[in-house]
């Protein structure tokens, strides 16, 4: 019996290509073929995606602030379009699934409707990305990740709450309790930002840390992702101030980090929250200000609501800022087990199954049958 296929578009970072591998996943189980359809960033996450083929397509962003940008990007989205055409035939997917954000996603999900392919989109953010905004009007069904998120416009018709899909990996990891410094104790401190990293936190970490008591700092355990180009001065500076530290450009065991932090500063990108929330660790958020639709602060502030984080503006992220708070939290280290617990509680746990019943849901026609329009 031949195994029905389902074409799987993302933006090759991780926000988008984490949640895809983990309904890739769930799909495989079920009996799927995966093909991914995304850009040549992907390189870095390949290795692990469960996809049987992986198709670069050629797109480009139109929001270029130079004059030759936009019709650059349209002549790149329209030889994506052609390609998408024919992998589309060759593939023959029973839902051109589902589109994870990022403009790649764009070619393959417009070409799906011109072949009458049905199209699901997910949005990992409490705002709809600006390509997932501009396909939602084509979409069968738009998946989100937290009720009602800005950007749904005429598609909240045709909005499906799933949450946000996560890793296998990050499953697992969900399974480690979280143990809480004791006074006095260590404190297990992460640091990362997100999938592409993040200069601000070589500026600040290493600097704010020094700034810290001898006692304060002797308490320090610290796993930090830092760019290539910063590793020296943050080691020097680590080093001079006596901190115990295990830094690395990349880490492909980020949620078993997660899980055995018991404190993370971080950006607050999807797969940020998406990670944090079903291992349920406790966070100091700094989200990225210059992202065009402040989708990272709202979704630092759906965690800062519920207590389980702490969000700090980057524009207040400094070396001084930061050591006055880690003193704090050093002094009392009992309030991180409760925003522990209060990040576990805003976990979706199934995502990923119950996206993948609606794909199965929208292969077959039945998406009206289960709530969509």
């Amino acid at each position: 019996m031949t195994r029905r296929t389902v074409l799987i578009a993302a933006g090759g970072t991780g926000g988008h290509l984490f949640p895809a591998s983990a309904l890739a996943s769930a799909l495989t189980a079920r009996g799927y073929r995966v093909e991914l359809a995304t850009d040549s960033r992907v390189e870095r996450y390949r290795a692990g995606f469960p996809a049987e083929k992986v198709h670069l397509v050629e797109a480009g962003t139109i929001t270029g602030k130079s004059r030759l940008a936009a019709p650059v990007a349209a002549l790149q989205l329209g030889r994506g379009f052609f390609q998408s055409l024919a992998l589309l035939r060759a593939a023959r997917p029973v839902v051109a699934a589902v589109g994870f954000g990022g403009y790649p996603t764009a070619p393959p999900l417009v070409a799906a409707r011109v072949l009458g392919i049905p199209v699901i989109l997910h949005d990992a953010n409490a705002v709809l990305g600006l390509a997932n905004r501009m396909l939602a009007r084509i979409a069968t069904a738009v998946a989100t990740s937290v009720p009602d998120p800005e950007g749904l416009g005429p598609a909240r018709s045709r909005a499906v709450l799933t949450g946000n899909p996560v890793r296998p990996a990050v499953i697992a990891a969900a399974g480690t309790p979280y143990a809480a410094p004791l006074p006095g104790g260590r404190l297990r401190l992460l640091v990362f930002g997100g999938s592409q990293g993040a200069r601000v936190f070589a500026d600040v970490v290493p600097a704010a840390l020094a700034l810290l008591s001898p006692q304060d700092r002797a308490r320090i355990d610290l796993v930090q992702q830092v760019r290539e180009e910063d590793a020296v001065r943050v080691g020097q500076t680590l080093a001079g101030a006596g901190i115990a530290a295990e830094t690395a450009p990349f880490f492909a065991d980020l949620p078993a980090r997660i899980a055995a932090a018991q404190l993370v500063v971080g950006r607050s990108g999807a797969s940020t929250v998406a990670e944090l929330a079903p291992i349920g660790r406790p966070s100091l958020l700094i989200p990225l200000p210059i992202a065009r639709d402040q989708d990272q602060a709202k979704n630092a502030a759906v965690m800062a609501e519920a207590g389980a984080a702490t969000v700090m503006a980057q524009s207040g992220f400094t070396p001084e800022a930061l050591a006055a708070w880690l003193t704090a939290v050093l002094a009392d280290p009992s309030r991180l087990a409760a925003e522990a617990a209060a990040a576990r509680a805003l976990s979706h746990a199934g995502a990923a199954e119950r996206l993948a019943d609606l794909v199965e849901a929208v292969a077959a026609g039945r998406f009206a049958e289960a709530g969509g329009s």
